[in-house]
């Protein structure tokens, strides 16, 4: 039988309810990852809506997403991020089941907004309670692990979700369930066995304290551009360009995307303890440099023959790489920045940041795209130049005790 100390290094130093939490996360990734992939199709060939109107609905859910998201923060910081966390998860369980029988437009509509809304409160809700229950000193390897589990759901999710959509009409609202029924078992897990520290006093000025926090903001608004980059335009910009100027069949797109997925599951842990006791901000221009690099060779990929889908690979795999920089830092610097009866303000505000750069990304990317290709990824290498030097410029004004990543004492794992 393993010792105690084994099972705490095999724990990676994190509790119980942690690793339920994070086994929550999983589940959500599984069957949002099977999902996504048909949610136009099912709307469309399953419910018999025109194309545009299933994409309308589709699009519905992220819309309210990014709406619903800053509103979260104040009923985070008042009800507690396990109650928003279990209230999202219950949405997001009557928005997908709704779509799942919606017979009629406007109720998918309905549906739409109800997912959207418990959409845009879970990741802020969900980072504030893994904060919670984190100390200090872990809360990069609980990031860590979240990122890890959230990749390897989505992945395993894509593949489950194209099985079970090839059993037809039944098989694609099947796939709705599923997610609804991973949010709805999440949410009652919680309210059963999770218990939060007890809320801070809450002190006036809201959402106007944290506008006055410019280190914040200036960190809010240079991850926006990051997320755009490193995120927003691999995820769609890229693939767009794979296919029309280097003619990569979309199997072998499907790969990028999955060398990517997978670079993140093998490597954000390692990248997590490799942040204890250096500098935040320089792991995350370290991030942005590596997204500049990547680019260059997107960008590249043209001139070099036979050898384009090879430097795609690379790039998809150095992308990744830059991710687990970014994001191993990104969260613990925010809760150290947020007064605590505010924290959930500040998740959800650098949440607002994720779907601002995740918008940013596809919608100015495309325009880029149609104008020239060494412009769009040209402009992606100086954007990520641009951001690393911002982060740089950062650290003399972050509070002193915000700037390292802790070392774990030994005991921590």
């Amino acid at each position: 039988m393993a010792s105690r100390p084994t099972l705490k290094r095999l724990s990676f130093g994190l509790s119980r309810e942690l690793w339920l939490v994070q086994t929550g996360i999983f589940l959500n990734a599984l069957g949002w990852g099977a999902v996504l992939p048909f949610e136009v199709i099912y709307l469309h060939d399953g419910r018999g809506f025109s194309l545009g109107v299933a994409g309308l609905i589709v699009g519905t859910v992220t819309g309210i997403a990014v709406a619903a998201a800053p509103l979260a923060g104040p009923l985070i910081d008042r009800f507690g991020a396990r109650a928003a966390v279990a209230g999202a998860g219950l949405a997001l369980g009557a928005g997908y089941t709704g779509l799942a029988f919606a017979r009629t437009e406007a109720l998918a509509f309905a549906a739409a907004v109800v997912a959207g809304a418990g959409n845009g409160a879970l990741l802020p809700a969900q980072s504030t309670l893994l904060t919670s229950l984190t100390p200090r000193e872990l809360r990069h390897r609980s990031t860590a692990v979240a990122r890890v589990f959230t990749n390897a759901g989505f992945g395993l999710g894509g593949a489950l979700g194209g099985l079970v959509a090839s059993q037809g009409l039944s098989g694609l609202r099947a796939l709705f369930l599923l997610n609804a029924g991973t949010y709805v078992v999440y949410a009652a897990v919680l309210i059963a066995v999770v218990r939060e520290a007890p809320r801070p006093e809450a002190i006036p000025g809201g959402y106007r304290q944290l506008l006055r926090d410019r280190p914040f903001v200036r960190l809010a608004a240079t991850n926006a551009v990051v997320i755009a980059v490193g995120w927003g335009v691999f995820s769609w910009i890229v693939p767009l360009y794979a296919r029309s100027e280097i003619g990569v069949s979309s199997e072998l797109v499907g790969l990028l995307l999955l060398a990517n997925a997978f670079t993140v599951v093998v490597v954000q842990v390692p990248v997590a303890k490799l942040s204890e006791g250096r500098r935040r901000v320089t792991m995350m221009a370290a991030g942005s440099a590596v997204f500049a690099a990547a680019y260059v060779l997107v960008l590249s990929a043209r001139d070099v023959g036979a050898l384009a889908y090879a430097a795609l690979v690379v790039a998809a795999i150095a992308i990744g790489v830059g991710e687990c920089f970014h994001t191993a830092v990104l969260m613990p610097l925010v809760a150290d920045l947020a007064p605590p009866s505010l924290r959930g303000r500040y998740m959800a505000a650098i949440g607002l940041s994720w779907w601002i750069g995740l918008a940013l990304g596809p919608i100015l990317g495309t325009q880029l795209l149609s104008v020239s290709v060494t412009l769009t990824f040209g402009a992606c290498v100086l954007a990520a130049g641009a951001s690393a030097a911002s982060m740089l410029a950062l650290e003399p004004r972050l509070p002193v005790a915000a700037r390292m990543t802790l070392v774990p004492e030994a005991g921590g794992g």
